[in-house]
């Protein structure tokens, strides 16, 4: 996974998600997300997470707040798809 370059998101992989409206379907508000990176995304107030389908798609940065989890919590994650 790479960076992602923008505002409080930056470096961080994971997100909780704080707003939904307009994606009900694809996003869970209070879930946590793995974000991937993307430049250009990320230039245009946009950051990709990987959402409710298991594939990563781009959404409003401020849907969004960085979080830092343990390593014990990122390995688990990384290991569910």
């Amino acid at each position: 996974m790479g960076r992602v370059i923008r505002s409080g998101l930056s470096g961080s992989r994971y997100a909780i998600c704080v707003k939904n409206t307009g994606y009900r379907a694809s996003l869970e508000v209070r879930k946590v997300y793995r974000v991937k990176s993307d430049k250009t995304g990320s230039g245009h107030g946009l950051i990709r997470v990987v959402d409710e389908s298991g594939d990563s798609y781009l959404y409003p940065e401020k849907f969004f707040i960085p979080i830092k989890l343990p390593k014990t919590a990122e390995k688990r994650l990384g290991r569910v798809r």
